[in-house]
């Protein structure tokens, strides 16, 4: 009974940690980081509250409701896109959603080393949506692997005004808690999970480096 118990809180926990840290709140959480951790943070706070809503709205409702119009329409059998091969239209779907929230942060004037965020998470969802036709790799390891990598971009730039080692310590803390989580719901092997981590991390870091 013990053991049961344990794994059940645990399972709980794993759930929560997927959840909270799931891939369409990366992009919120990365312009949250830019928008109250760095020289953005002058900005009055209407206007940071705006883009980060209208950020939200892109890349987390519109895909949100992609999978769901999927789902409702047959074309998908679960929203939680377990079968590999389901997922390589909502990943699509999201791949233009990051677009489309990176012209948004152009038009508004955003410096571009926020912009070139939004290009790197597109690029690491189109690495994954081309991985997955044949490999099922973790969308979830690589969301936080690009949001790691913007925070390291932030701090290794000087864009900062708060202790980004601190904000780094807790991605790289996170992402092993996540990673661990989607491991033990046997959602991944531990080499997808490594897989979409570096997928996140290198592309979105890369493209940060070379486009900002």
């Amino acid at each position: 009974m013990s053991k049961i118990n344990a794994d059940t809180i645990i399972y709980v926990f794993a759930r929560i940690f997927s959840t909270v840290l799931s891939p369409l709140l990366m992009p919120t959480i990365g312009i949250f980081i830019a928008l109250w951790a760095t020289v953005l943070c002058y900005i009055p706070l209407g206007t940071r509250l705006v883009v980060l809503l209208v950020i939200f709205g892109i890349t987390c409702i519109m895909p949100m409701v992609t999978i769901a119009v999927l789902h409702n329409l047959k074309v998908i059998e679960d929203k939680r896109l377990v079968k590999r091969e389901e997922r390589w239209l909502p990943y699509i779907a999201t791949v233009l959603c990051y677009i489309c929230s990176a012209l948004y942060l152009h038009h508004i004037h955003t410096p571009q080393w926020v912009v070139v965020f939004m290009i790197g998470g597109a690029a690491a969802c189109f690495v994954s949506t081309i991985v997955t036709l044949w490999w099922k790799i973790s969308a979830h390891m690589a969301g936080i692997g690009g949001l790691l990598a913007f925070a390291i971009h932030v701090y290794v730039d000087g864009y900062n005004v708060l202790d980004m080692k601190l904000v780094i310590a807790l991605l790289v803390l996170l992402a092993g808690c996540l990673g661990s989580s989607r491991i033990f719901m046997q959602r991944h092997t531990f080499m997808q999970v490594l897989a979409g981590f570096a997928n996140g991390l290198v592309v979105v870091y890369l493209t940060c480096m070379l486009f900002s």
